[in-house]
């Protein structure tokens, strides 16, 4: 990377920590609070998840864990409320870099994507409904819904992808680093259970 993209970089994760930005608006932001040239050439988002691994561990290692705790617990939660739709969790929950101003992003799997929408209806939750770009670049249906963290004190945005059940096999399992890219409900326990070993 180029000495402009580390410092957009450190500037964006700082973002993503302190504001919770997305990383495309973290690294805009950064651009602009740096001066550089709107055609300056930006971080990959590899480059930037270790940006923000690095930050978490000189500025809030302590507080970031507690909290990244707090967010997986509510997404156990919130896994098994829908275990019928083979839920998985994924984004900076899953990945280990999310903070209070994360959101949680679960992927769900389903014969039909109206099922979903018809299961928060029976439940009461309340929600809003978007199309987002799928994990096979084709759009899909998005839930979003408010729910509460005991453990936080506050609401925390949940966003239900819904996907078909034939995307589950074709979808990818690993990201450029051969990390497994979402986890079951049984891997997000055993991550609960790791941090509070």
């Amino acid at each position: 990377m180029s000495p402009i993209q580390d410092e957009i970089a450190a500037v964006a994760a700082r973002l993503v920590v302190e504001e919770g930005l997305d990383f495309g608006s973290a690294k805009r932001k950064a651009l602009s609070h740096l001066d550089a040239p709107e055609r300056s050439p930006l971080p990959c988002n590899d480059a930037l998840e270790r940006a923000i691994e690095d930050y978490i561990a000189v500025f809030c290692p302590d507080e970031q864990a507690r909290e990244l705790h707090a967010l997986r617990l509510l997404a156990a939660r919130w896994m098994r409320r829908l275990e019928a739709f083979k839920p998985f969790l994924s984004g900076a929950v899953w990945s280990g870099i999310a903070t209070r101003r994360s959101d949680i992003y679960l992927q769900l799997f389903c014969e039909d994507s109206k099922m979903a929408e018809i299961e928060l209806i029976n439940q009461d939750i309340r929600f809003s409904p978007r199309r987002v770009k799928g994990l096979l670049g084709d759009p899909v249906d998005a839930l979003s819904i408010h729910a509460w963290s005991e453990e936080l004190g506050e609401d925390i945005g949940v966003h239900l992808v819904v996907y078909d059940l034939d995307d589950l096999r074709r979808a990818p399992r690993s990201d450029h680093r051969s990390r497994p890219m979402r986890g079951n409900l049984r891997a997000v326990e055993q991550l609960i259970e790791a941090s509070t070993a």
